[in-house]
């Protein structure tokens, strides 16, 4: 097994050995999860700080019953509620919190870099929860965990992101851990939202949606990230849905087997139809239940932990 790292910040610095170590404990944990007792002592006397200064109800939830699983202590804390909001420094922040002998930051912000930032000043382990457009390593995990576990592998599959990518973190992360992990990635959606430059980054760019869904595997569909959008990059949602989303016309030129995804919250009627989404293709909810497994395996990995063999039976 892979994992000597102190801290999770992105994907793309993780080679494909690290990111099948969290998979494979990942797997150990979700079967901790089905137990009557979900809980292991594996975090018991370490203290975690849910920072996020960016708000967020999913991942946030996700995150703090992870650590309560893991049977850490945790304190929660927010922008709203914080000394930030009368002009002290992130910096300031964290080391005040770090003056508490805390062991974990887990860190949502929406300027690209500052996990970065706080792992190069802190002693705590840094988890970064999302960082502006930059990543969501952990999105990224789950999405790669749900998609091995339901097709068998990642090498060879078609996965088509389909949706806002310029402006989304959890599309970089995803293109990441798929592209090392085998996979074939098309990326579409509007020409000013899915700029040629994401080629570089190992996938295909197009911008026909019945050519990316035709031959794909999985389709990961991405809200319009209209808070991280300076201005309108399309007209309009109602031109958007009928140009890209995924209806039950187009579904019927997708794979029979294809593999419907979604990171959420959901815009029903927008990117995907209500009654796709609530569909046996739809596996949203599983990624829901994947992301605590995730996410207690990157917790115990950057603790320390080796890999599933030392997850307890």
């Amino acid at each position: 097994m892979s994992w000597n790292r102190k801290h999770l910040l992105d994907i793309e610095s993780l080679t494909a050995a690290e990111i099948t170590t969290v998979l494979d404990t990942a797997l150990a944990f979700k079967a901790v999860g089905e137990r009557a007792i979900k809980k292991v002592p594996a975090l018991r006397g370490k203290t975690v700080v849910n920072l996020f200064i960016e708000p967020s109800t999913r991942t946030r939830t996700s995150f703090e019953l992870s650590e309560q699983r893991l049977s850490a202590d945790i304190i929660n804390f927010t922008a709203e509620a914080s000394s930030l909001r009368k002009g002290e420094t992130l910096k300031d922040t964290a080391r005040n919190l770090e003056a508490l002998n805390i062991d974990f930051i887990v860190i949502r912000h929406s300027a690209s870099g500052a996990p970065h930032f706080l792992a190069r000043v802190l002693n705590a382990s840094v988890i970064n929860a999302g960082d502006g457009a930059h990543e969501h390593p952990t999105q990224a995990l789950l999405d790669t965990f749900t998609i091995r576990e339901k097709k068998g592998r990642l090498a060879g599959l078609k996965v088509t992101i389909l949706g806002d990518i310029l402006y989304s973190r959890v599309a970089r992360s995803d293109i990441w851990a798929l592209t090392k992990l085998g996979a074939q990635v098309t990326v579409c959606g509007p020409s000013t939202l899915v700029p040629r430059v994401f080629e570089q980054m190992g996938c295909r760019v197009t911008h026909n949606v019945e050519e990316a869904i035709c031959e794909a595997d999985v389709i990961n569909l991405l809200r319009i990230q209209h808070e991280r959008q300076r201005k309108s990059m399309f007209p309009g949602l109602n031109e958007y849905s009928s140009l890209f989303g995924l209806n039950k016309e187009r579904l019927a030129l997708t794979k029979p087997d294809v593999m419907i995804m979604h990171p959420g919250p959901i815009n029903r009627g927008v990117e995907i139809d209500s009654e796709i989404a609530d569909s046996g293709r739809s596996v949203i909810l599983e990624q829901v239940t994947n992301g605590l497994a995730v996410r207690m395996a990157v917790l115990f990995l950057v603790n320390g932990g080796k890999g599933p063999q030392e997850v307890a039976p």
